[in-house]
């Protein structure tokens, strides 16, 4: 695997917001699954905190299984709101994040980090209240960060997770469910679909409380 780095391309700022904005309801990985449009969804990976629910651009990063090296030189790119995606083949035998990745991480302003592999820390990494979801854990860190020990990797290619593509600048949309993948592309329908979906969702809530009974419901609504 050769090294490359490419410019990650953003969506518009006012789209990230709207995403981050649904990660004040609940479930929103949930939401955006549930669109007409085309999303993307990976389950399995550990939360730090079950609570932490976040959503931004998927900055990329891609290690080789057999060969893998310190991902910190990916902050020299990221910006504020970014969501780092490290593919490093669910590898057992390395910790690719930790403790001083996630301060550094925290202090950059970056939203948080989705890792396909192993971590440490998880304490202190709890402790910051930095979001990171993760396969498992091990004490053992990455080899150190060296003037010729960041090589190779890649930054801001397609990466696949759980046999899902994450294409550089994707929407992560995060919480304890999983992840829901949005392309830029169908990102207002999936935004469009989820207003509709949350104020359907309320009307039937309500009525629920109400005392509506769930023949009452199919009725009205046909599915729930």
């Amino acid at each position: 695997m050769k090294t490359v780095h490419n410019e990650l391309v953003r969506p518009r700022q006012e789209i990230i917001d709207a995403f981050v904005a649904m990660t004040r309801e609940y479930s929103p990985s949930c939401l955006v699954a549930d669109s007409t449009a085309r999303v993307g969804v990976i389950g399995g990976l550990r939360p730090v905190k079950r609570e932490h629910k976040i959503a931004g651009p998927a900055l990329t990063v891609q290690l080789q299984a057999d060969e893998l090296v310190d991902c910190l030189p990916v902050l020299g790119t990221a910006k504020p709101g970014d969501i780092i995606v490290v593919a490093c083949q669910r590898s057992p035998r390395l910790a690719m994040w930790g403790g001083l990745m996630s301060t550094l991480s925290q202090m950059a302003g970056i939203a948080g980090a989705v890792i396909d592999g192993m971590v440490r820390d998880v304490d202190e990494v709890r402790d910051l209240d930095f979001p990171v979801w993760y396969h498992g854990t091990l004490p053992r860190r990455c080899p150190a960060i060296t003037h010729d020990g960041t090589e190779p990797l890649q930054t801001n290619v397609p990466v696949v997770i759980e046999g899902q593509v994450i294409e550089p600048g994707d929407i992560i949309v995060a919480d304890e469910n999983g992840l829901g993948i949005v392309s830029p592309s169908v990102a207002q329908t999936v935004l469009d679909d989820t207003r509709e979906l949350l104020g359907r969702e309320n009307v039937i809530r309500d009525k629920i409380i109400a005392g509506a009974t769930l023949h009452e419901l199919l009725a009205e609504f046909g599915a729930l």
